[in-house]
């Protein structure tokens, strides 16, 4: 078994994985971006639904819920955290963000799984920063678990952020 990491220039929501991330707040509420862009391909209502049975996500955290409408089975929702300079335990958040994640992945038995750059956008993270504590939590869990096999793809929208992220793994 073996894991892969790769990123592609495409709308997530397009994606056909067995999961997707979104970009979550804590209150797992529709949001802009790429949260907006998922809660709108997977059906509001239904989405909407779905995340006020859960009531909520720690930052740092993630829940799991059906994918709706979209191609994907799941949805994943992570919170990660807003960027306050770095001495908020921002790093550690960020990585928890994408462990459960991940794991969630695993639990539900999916073997391929898409992100966003969670918590570069509105939340201020600084990207390089993300890029390398993103593909550093994937690289772990994929050594931690030699036993399962998972495709784990970054969608993003920018050839600045593809470029990023292409020399981040590869320097990785």
């Amino acid at each position: 078994m073996s894991g892969t990491v790769e990123v592609k220039k495409i709308d997530i929501t397009y994606l056909n994985v067995d999961a997707i991330v979104n970009a979550a707040n804590s209150q797992l509420l529709e949001g802009g971006g790429v949260c907006g862009a998922i809660f709108k391909k997977a059906g509001r209502d239904e989405l909407a639904d779905a995340c006020f049975d859960i009531g909520g996500c720690d930052t740092g955290n993630a829940v799991i819920t059906p994918g709706f409408n979209l191609s994907s089975k799941y949805i994943i929702h992570a919170v990660g955290p807003v960027w306050r300079g770095g001495d908020n335990r921002e790093d550690e958040l960020l990585y928890g963000a994408y462990e459960q994640s991940l794991n969630l992945a695993k639990e539900n038995n999916c073997h391929s799984i898409a992100f966003p750059l969670i918590s570069s956008g509105i939340y201020g993270y600084p990207k390089k920063q993300a890029w390398q504590i993103a593909v550093r939590a994937c690289r772990d869990f994929i050594e931690a678990h030699t036993d399962y096999s998972i495709n784990i793809i970054f969608a993003v929208l920018s050839d600045e952020s593809r470029q990023m992220g292409e020399m981040t793994i590869s320097a990785e």
